[in-house]
C-alpha cells in the first residue's frame, strides 16, 4: 500500500475474525471545542500515511530530514510486513489500526515522517511535527500562557546579595545557564498574536509545550470505530502492542553537548550543574527543569529542595540535642546509681520470664541505661516542641513558596481540561449515561449499583491487607517474646565466654530489640512489595474513570497501607509494649501463652530509637539501591540482548538512543512521593525519641535529588510534560501528619520516656516527709521506682527453675506497695501522681503547641504580598489587552462617516487612555 492508495472504510463487518476499519463519523465522544481541527474521514477520502525516508546521517538531528520542521513527538512500531509469513495475519488488525491512526493525526494537522532503524530494520520510527496553525490552535485549547511583554515591575532586593560572594558557588554556573527574562503572561488566543511578544515562531512555543499539545492530540486521535464504540488515544496503542514507544525526544546526549549549532543543550547542562555527583552541594536549577520537563516535575523537585533545606535546620538542632546527650550521659544521676556496684551492683531483678530466666543484678544494663542518657534527657523535649513548631512553619513556607512558583510558572489559574477517559475504563463501557460537563452522551462501564459493589470490594481487600499487617506486628511480637525467653536465659548466664569482650553492651532487651527490628524490615519491605500489586489491581477493578481519579485513589490506598506497614512496629513499642505486664506474682499473657516482654530498667525509648534508626537506615538504603542500581541493569540489558554498546551511540539518531532508555512509569512520580512523605512521617512522629532522625534524612535526601536527577537525565526516556500547580492530594496528607505529630510525640516523651516520673520525683517524692532530705535531688531515684517482690509469691507456672542463693525479695520496675504492706502489690501514690503528671503534661503541651501552630499558621499568609502585586498587574493588562481587541471590533462595525474621519485619532490612544475614556 503506498501513499497513493484509497483506504476504503463504508462498512463494519468482522471478517475471518478481523476487525474492517469505519468511517469515523461526526458524532464523536468530545465535543468541537476540545478537537478543533477535528475532521471526519468520509467514505473513499484518500488517506495519505507517512512518507518513508532514509536516515540522512545527523546523529544530532532534531529535525525532520528538511531541516526545517521540528520533531515534536516520537512514535515506534515493528513494521507488520517483516513479520514471519505465518504471522503476518495476527498482526493485520495492528496495521490496519496504526495506519487509520496515522491517517487521523494528519487529517488533525500533524505531519508525519517515518525513517526506519539503523540497527533493527524491523523498528520503524514516526516522527511527528505541529506546524504553526495547529501550535496556535491547542495552546489556545490547553489555555497556555505566552509572554505579552517583559515585567515592568521592580523586585524587591534580595537580603542575600550582601553574601552573594560566599552563596555563588552553591548556585549553578550562571554562565552555562542563564536567567531568563521575566515576562507578564497571558492566556494565548489565535485571533490576538499581534499582542505576543513573537520574536521568532520556531522557538515561541517551547519544546515542553510542544511535547504537551502533540500528546493532548495523539491522546484524543482514533483508531478504531466499531459500530457505537469509539476507540481513541495512543495510551491503548501502546498497551495492546501496537506501537512499542511514544516519547518526546532529549535534546542531545547527557555527557556529551550536540554538534547542531541550535541545540540549546539542556540535558547536557542539566547533567553537569544538577545531575552530575560533583554538584551535589549546588541549589537546583528549577527554571531549567520546569522548561525541559514540564510543571509537574518541576514543583517535585522545587517541594524536594525546600523540604532537604528546611531539614537541614531541624538537623543542625537535633545534633545539637544528641551532642547535649552524649556530653551529659556520664553526669546523669540516675545512671550513675545504675553503675554504681554499691547500688545497682547490689540490686537484684526479678526473673523477666517463666521458670528458665534467672534473677540478674541491676548494674548488667549499665551500658544501655547510659545510652539512654543520650536520648532521654531534657533537651529531647526541648527538640520535640521545636519540631512541631518545625513542621508547621516547613509547611506555611512551603505554601508561600509554592504560590510564588505558581505565579513565575503561569500556573495561578491552571484549570484542568476535561481529562479523556482511561482506555482501561472506556474499554468495558456498556451503560449509557450523560456527560454533566460535555453535555454528551457516553457509555459507562457500570451501574450505581455496580460502582457501590466494586468500591465494597476494595475497601473490604484494603481492609483485609492492613489486618494481615496487624497479624504480622502480633508475629513479631510473639517472636520478641520467644527471643526474649531465649536471649535472657543464655545472657545472663555467668559463663558465656564467646560474647564476653560485647556482654556488657548486649543485654536481652537489646538483642531482641536489634533482631525484632531486622525482622521487622524484611517483613515490610515484602508486604510493600506485594500490596503494591493489590492496590494496583483494586485501583483497577474500581475503572476509575480519569486518570487523576485513578492516582488520588491509589495515593489514598498506598498512603494508608504503608503508613500501617512501617509505622505500626513504632507504635507498638512507643505506647503497647511494658504497659500491661502486671507484677512478678500475677504477669500478664498474650493468648494465654506468652507472657508480656518488659522494658529495660530505663524504659522502652532505647528500642524505638533503635527500631526507628533501623528502619530508617535499610529503607533509605535499599530505595537509593533500587533507584540507581535497577534502570541501569536494565539498560544495560537491553543493550546486550539488543548486542549494542555505548559506543554504538554515536551512530544512531537521537530518537533511536532514546527509544533504549528505560519508559517512564504510568505512575510518574508517584513513588518518589511515597517515599519522601512516609520518611517525613519518620521525621516527625517519632522524633521525640530520636534527634537524629532529621540528621538522617537530610543526608538521604541530598543523595535521593542528585540520584532521582541522574536517573530522569540519563537513564529515562524524556517525559511528557505535565501541568501542576501544587503537590496535589500530598498536601493534606502532610498537613495530617503534621497534627498527629504532635500528639504522638507528647506522649511518646509521657508514657515511653522516663522524663515524667524522673520531674515527679525530683519535685515531689525526693523532699521530706517521703525522704530525709529537705532539698530537691534525683539520689535515690532507681530505687525509688523499684518496687520489691517477696520470691516466695512467685506461681508455680512462673517459679524460676534456678534457685536462689541467700535472695528472699527481688526489684520490678513499677509503683507497688511491698510485701507485709495492708496493699501489697497495689499501685502507690506515687503511681497516681504520675499518671496525673502524665494527664496534664499531653494536655498542657498539646493545646500550647497547637495554639502555636494556629497563630503561625494565621500570621504568615500564603501568598507574598509582592507575588499578589504581580498577579493583579497581570490581569490588568490581560484586560488591557481584552478591552483594546474589542473596543476595535465594535468601532469596526458600527463605524460612521464622521468616526472614519476621527480613525487616526483613536488608534493613537494607548491602553491606558481607552480604559480610563471607557470608564
Amino acid at each position: 500500500m503506498n501513499g497513493n492508495d484509497v483506504l476504503e472504510m463504508d462498512s463494519m463487518s468482522e471478517t475471518e475474525g478481523e476487525t474492517v476499519i469505519g468511517m469515523i463519523e461526526e458524532e464523536i465522544v468530545y465535543p468541537e471545542e476540545f478537537l478543533p481541527t477535528y475532521h471526519s474521514i468520509e467514505a473513499g477520502d484518500k488517506v495519505g500515511k507517512a512518507i518513508e525516508v532514509e536516515f540522512n546521517g545527523k546523529t544530532d538531528t532534531l529535525f525532520f530530514n528538511d531541516g526545517v520542521r521540528r520533531i515534536d513527538f516520537i512514535l515506534v512500531y515493528e513494521d507488520e510486513d517483516k513479520k514471519e509469513f505465518e504471522k503476518r495475519h495476527t498482526f493485520a488488525r495492528q496495521k490496519r489500526r496504526r495506519e487509520y491512526f496515522e491517517a487521523s493525526l494528519m487529517k488533525m494537522g500533524l505531519e508525519l515522517e517515518a525513517t526506519r532503524s539503523v540497527i533493527d530494520e524491523n523498528l520503524m520510527f514516526v516522527k511527528v511535527h505541529m506546524p504553526w496553525d495547529v501550535l496556535c490552535t491547542y495552546a489556545e485549547v490547553l489555555h497556555i500562557k505566552l509572554p505579552i511583554q517583559p515585567n515592568d515591575l521592580s523586585s524587591r532586593p534580595s537580603l542575600w546579595r550582601y553574601v552573594s560572594c560566599v552563596t555563588k558557588p552553591f548556585y549553578p554556573d550562571e554562565k552555562l545557564i542563564h536567567k531568563e527574562t521575566d515576562y507578564f503572561t497571558a492566556p494565548f488566543e489565535k485571533d490576538r498574536l499581534e499582542y505576543f511578544c513573537i520574536k521568532d515562531r520556531d522557538i515561541f512555543f517551547t519544546p515542553a509545550m510542544r511535547s504537551r499539545m502533540a500528546f493532548y492530540i495523539l491522546s484524543r486521535a482514533p483508531y478504531e470505530i466499531r459500530g457505537s464504540i469509539k476507540k481513541f488515544g495512543i495510551t491503548k496503542l501502546l498497551d495492546s502492542g501496537v506501537y512499542k514507544g511514544a516519547y518526546p525526544l532529549h535534546d542531545c546526549r547527557f555527557n556529551v553537548e550536540s554538534i547542531e549549532s541550535d541545540c540549546p543543550n539542556e540535558r547536557y547542562l542539566l547533567f553537569q550543574e544538577w545531575a552530575h555527583p560533583k554538584s551535589f552541594y549546588k541549589m537546583q536549577p528549577l527554571d531549567l527543569i520546569r522548561k525541559y520537563y514540564g510543571e509537574k516535575i518541576g514543583i517535585y523537585f522545587a517541594w524536594l529542595g525546600f523540604y532537604t533545606l528546611m531539614l537541614a535546620v531541624a538537623a543542625v538542632v537535633g545534633l545539637g540535642c544528641f551532642i547535649y546527650g552524649y556530653k551529659t550521659q556520664e553526669t546523669s544521676t540516675w545512671s550513675k546509681e545504675v553503675c554504681d556496684p554499691e547500688i545497682g551492683g547490689k540490686i537484684v531483678m526479678c526473673p523477666q520470664c517463666d521458670k528458665d530466666c534467672k534473677f540478674w543484678r541491676l548494674n548488667s544494663t549499665c551500658e544501655a541505661s547510659k545510652k539512654l542518657c543520650i536520648f532521654d534527657n531534657f533537651g529531647t523535649l526541648v527538640f520535640a516542641v521545636f519540631m512541631s513548631i518545625w513542621v508547621t512553619v516547613f509547611l506555611e513556607l512551603w505554601k508561600r513558596y509554592q504560590a510564588e512558583l505558581e505565579y513565575e510558572w503561569d500556573t495561578v489559574e491552571f484549570l484542568e481540561q476535561e481529562e479523556p477517559p482511561r482506555p482501561e475504563y472506556e474499554a468495558k463501557c456498556i451503560y449509557e449515561k450523560k456527560n454533566p460537563i460535555t453535555g454528551v452522551k457516553e457509555t459507562v462501564p457500570y451501574s450505581t449499583c455496580g460502582k457501590c459493589f466494586r468500591l465494597s470490594i476494595g475497601i473490604g481487600t484494603v481492609i483485609f491487607w492492613i489486618m494481615l499487617i496487624l497479624a504480622s506486628v502480633v508475629a513479631i511480637t510473639i517472636y520478641r517474646l520467644a527471643a526474649f525467653f531465649a536471649f535472657s536465659t543464655k545472657l545472663r548466664t555467668e559463663d558465656l565466654k564467646e560474647l564476653e569482650p560485647l556482654k556488657e553492651y548486649v543485654t536481652p532487651q537489646m538483642a531482641t530489640a536489634v533482631t525484632a527490628s531486622l525482622i521487622s524490615v524484611v517483613v515490610i519491605m515484602i508486604l510493600n512489595m506485594l500490596y503494591e500489586r493489590v492496590a494496583i489491581w483494586i485501583t483497577d477493578f474500581e475503572l476509575p474513570r480519569t486518570r487523576t481519579e485513578y492516582e488520588n485513589s491509589l495515593t489514598l490506598k498506598m498512603f494508608l497501607f504503608q503508613f500501617v506497614n512501617y509505622y505500626s512496629s513504632c507504635f507498638y513499642i512507643a505506647f503497647a509494649k511494658g504497659k500491661a505486664v502486671g507484677f512478678p506474682g500475677q504477669p500478664v499473657y498474650l493468648l494465654g501463652k506468652y507472657r508480656n516482654e518488659e522494658c529495660d530498667p530505663g524504659g522502652c525509648l532505647i528500642e524505638l530509637t533503635t527500631q526507628l534508626s533501623i528502619i530508617m537506615g535499610g529503607k533509605a538504603i535499599w530505595n537509593n539501591i533500587q533507584e540507581v542500581l535497577f534502570p541501569w541493569l536494565k539498560n544495560l540489558y537491553a543493550r546486550h540482548c539488543s548486542g549494542q554498546s555505548v559506543a554504538s551511540d554515536k551512530g544512531c539518531p537521537r530518537w533511536e538512543q532514546d527509544y533504549r532508555l528505560q519508559s517512564i512509569s504510568k505512575l510518574g512520580l508517584f513513588y518518589e512521593y511515597l517515599e519522601m512523605v512516609i520518611q517525613f512521617g519518620f521525621v516527625t512522629l517519632f522524633v521525640a525519641s530520636f534527634p537524629l532522625a532529621p540528621v538522617l534524612a537530610l543526608v538521604n535526601n541530598l543523595f535521593e535529588i542528585r540520584v532521582d536527577a541522574w536517573k530522569i537525565t540519563t537513564q529515562f526516556r524524556r517525559m511528557v510534560p505535565e501541568k501542576a500547580s501544587t503537590i496535589g492530594a500530598w498536601q493534606p496528607i502532610l498537613q495530617g501528619i503534621a497534627i498527629l505529630a504532635v500528639a504522638t510525640n507528647t506522649m511518646i516523651i509521657a508514657f515511653t520516656s522516663d522524663m515524667i516520673p524522673r520531674l515527679v520525683y525530683y519535685w515531689a517524692f525526693s523532699v521530706y516527709p517521703y525522704t530525709e532530705n529537705y532539698s530537691n535531688t534525683m539520689t535515690g531515684y532507681i530505687n525509688s521506682t523499684l518496687s520489691i517482690f517477696n520470691i516466695s509469691d512467685f506461681s508455680e507456672e512462673s517459679r524460676p527453675l534456678s534457685p536462689a542463693r541467700n535472695i528472699t525479695t527481688c526489684r520490678y520496675r513499677d509503683f507497688r506497695y511491698p510485701p507485709g504492706h495492708p496493699r501489697e502489690y497495689d499501685h502507690t501514690v506515687y503511681y497516681w501522681h504520675v499518671i496525673a503528671a502524665k494527664m496534664a503534661f499531653i494536655i498542657v503541651v498539646e493545646h500550647i503547641v497547637y495554639l502555636t501552630k494556629f497563630i503561625l499558621a494565621y500570621i504568615i499568609p500564603d501568598v507574598p504580598y509582592a507575588v499578589k502585586e504581580q498577579i493583579k498587574r497581570e490581569k490588568y493588562l490581560t484586560q488591557v489587552i481584552l478591552h483594546e481587541t474589542n473596543l476595535k471590533l465594535v468601532t469596526k462595525r458600527i463605524k460612521s462617516p464622521e468616526d472614519e474621519l476621527q480613525e487616526g485619532t483613536i488608534h493613537k490612544l494607548s491602553a491606558e487612555e481607552l480604559l480610563d475614556f471607557d470608564d
